[in-house]
């Protein structure tokens, strides 16, 4: 029989049908579904680090500008891990309140208001706080891509992850290499050089406005929804309000593997950001000139663009990732060891390795989305993961530029750095194995 309020009252049925949308996707998501929510997922990972790599390319002029000291503009280049720790620990409680595709949204909105506001800043401690507020936003996000992946593309971990990942290097490189030619061509101001990402950022808002109903963290479907018993009916879609019970959430710190994977990923990250900001300088006390050495650290990023869409296939279709770990730990002692004997006659080919070792990145990306069953258990592994590899990353480049400055030379720092890819690799073939921390930290379904 038909519904009598669907019958007399066709408005009130509109607004029922909208409001109970995202329940119907509790089954199989529409494929328009699942196309916003990857648009959604490119467009949010290539904002995920222009509002560092833009400014790094115009400091200077930044420091200038704002009568900015030097103090203070090496506490500025330290800002971006420090907030990704501290404000993606908060990613888990507002994904549960919100939904996760909600935060994500509120995110993007976050990074746009804050690129849009520091260009402008009237000094310093405007940029700062603008700064810090598109890195709030990016902080969220970056514990939230696994979770959503888990949720809508739970049988394409790899290659999904890939794709975010390679768009998250895109744009890494594309705001490193573009922000001064951009710069120059609408007239030579850093503020409007900055704030050009701002327009970037904003497209990243529009495909989440539609999911913003949606609370789901697992997979749609039987896993998250439960099935049916044998001989019963389809039925409908339960109203929003009737809410499926939760499973508890893992105690993280109880895992082994929770702790491992934290570790790799705050390994990796040291890594990175010691190349970011030191391995130009490498290349031109070697007799590099600075331009080469610009190019050779573009090259090394955007070695990060094809692999990033093919280690997480390859790793999601291996029981364990232990092999990828080891050889991308080969490549980043070798890279070190070319740097120490031979830094210019080799420079491309350091260049190339470290580039390859540095895709340990999307590595740990795939490996958050495989090491727990459920998308309760993928928020909360991310965001320790991330927050407390990100708090491991934070004394690695400074520590690299005071062996730097009391040694003299590159020894020092380049034997630190070949000596961290040992307890990286160990711990990625680690947080590698086969085993989830529902596993480790005593939960059962």
């Amino acid at each position: 029989m038909p519904d009598e309020t669907q019958t007399l009252n066709p408005a009130a049925t509109a607004v029922r049908t909208s409001a109970d949308s995202s329940a119907s996707w509790a089954g199989r998501p529409p494929a328009w579904v699942l196309r916003l929510v990857l648009a959604g997922l490119v467009l949010s990972a290539l904002n995920l680090r222009p509002a560092i790599t833009s400014l790094g390319a115009l400091l200077e002029e930044v420091q200038n500008g704002l009568h900015m000291s030097g103090s203070v503009a090496g506490v500025l280049t330290s800002v971006p891990p420090l907030c990704f720790a501290a404000f993606g620990l908060a990613a888990p409680r507002l994904a549960r309140r919100f939904g996760p595709a909600a935060v994500v949204c509120a995110g993007m909105v976050a990074v746009t208001a804050g690129l849009a506001v520091r260009p402008f800043a009237g000094g310093t401690a405007t940029f700062l706080a603008a700064s810090a507020l598109a890195l709030m936003g990016i902080a969220v996000s970056n514990v939230l891509m696994p979770v959503i992946v888990k949720r809508w593309f739970p049988d394409r971990l790899g290659g999904v992850t890939g794709l975010y990942s390679m768009a998250l290097s895109l744009g890494t490189a594309v705001a490193a290499a573009a922000t001064v030619p951009t710069t120059q061509a609408l007239g030579g101001s850093w503020r409007t050089g900055l704030a050009v990402w701002a327009a970037l950022a904003a497209t990243a808002v529009l495909p989440w406005i539609p999911l913003l109903r949606d609370r789901g963290t697992d997979a749609p479907g039987p896993t998250a929804t439960g099935t049916r018993a044998p001989g019963t009916t389809q039925q409908a879609p339960a109203p929003r309000t009737v809410r499926t019970p939760r499973a508890p959430a893992p105690r993280i710190a109880r895992s082994r593997t929770a702790w491992a994977l934290a570790c790799f990923f705050g390994l990796q990250a040291t890594g990175a950001y010691i190349t970011m900001g030191w391995m130009p300088q490498i290349f031109r006390d070697a007799g590099v000139p600075a331009g080469t050495a610009g190019v050779l650290l573009a090259v090394t990023m955007v070695m990060g663009v094809p692999l990033a869409f093919v280690i997480p296939r390859l790793a999601a279709r291996l029981r364990t990732q232990g092999p990828i770990v080891l050889a991308l730990g080969l490549c980043g002692l070798t890279g070190y060891t070319g740097l120490f004997l031979a830094p210019a006659a080799g420079a491309w080919a350091w260049a190339l390795l470290l580039g390859i070792s540095n895709c340990a990145f999307p590595l740990a990306l795939t490996m958050i989305g495989m090491r727990s069953r459920t998308g309760a258990g993928v928020v909360r592994l991310s965001a320790f993961a991330q927050s407390t590899g990100y708090l491991i990353s934070i004394p690695g480049p400074l520590l690299v530029g005071v062996l730097y400055q009391h040694s003299g030379g590159w020894d020092l720092p380049l034997a630190l750095m070949a000596g961290l890819i040992v307890p990286q690799v160990a711990a990625g073939v680690l947080a590698g194995r086969d085993r989830t921390i529902e596993d480790e930290a005593g939960m059962r379904h």
